[in-house]
């Protein structure tokens, strides 16, 4: 499910059973160097986290990315989101990043870190066949918690 008004609706009927938010964090780097860094690891995580959504529905709501920069207060925005989502109704929350940095919360947060992977040159089949061997590392991250 999405953050949108159609699913949410399904969301507000289901709650009981749609108890997790993912939150991809995806860093706006706007350095020569960084940009195009920032939007490939941007890509990967949009993939992965469309993939993750289909293979959940009905479990999990996905929301829309989180942009950041490096000059962001990034303990405050997590703390922040994550109350919000806990006032929705979330019994769990995990952010999805490619940003290394963000690992330093994951003594207060479900923070899942990947390496992001250039997608952009890869053919269709390869780029399933990458997004499967991601979900399969993140499957037992949430099996352990939704115990």
């Amino acid at each position: 499910m999405y953050w949108n008004g159609k699913d949410l609706d399904i969301f507000l009927q289901q709650k009981e059973y749609i108890d997790t938010a993912i939150v991809p964090l995806t860093k706006l780097d706007g350095s020569q160097e960084g940009m195009k860094q920032s939007a490939s690891a941007t890509e990967f995580l949009l993939s992965l986290t469309n993939f993750i959504e289909q293979q959940f529905k009905g479990r999990i709501v996905m929301l829309p990315p989180m942009l950041y920069s490096a000059a962001m207060p990034q303990q405050q925005l997590i703390e922040l989101i994550s109350e919000e989502l806990k006032k929705a109704g979330f019994k769990y929350i995990f952010f999805l990043t490619s940003d290394h940095a963000w690992t330093a919360y994951q003594e207060q947060h479900e923070i899942i870190w990947l390496p992001s992977i250039p997608l952009e040159s890869m053919d269709q089949r390869m780029k399933t066949s990458v997004l499967e061997d991601q979900l399969r590392q993140i499957i037992p991250i949430f099996s352990q918690k939704w115990g």
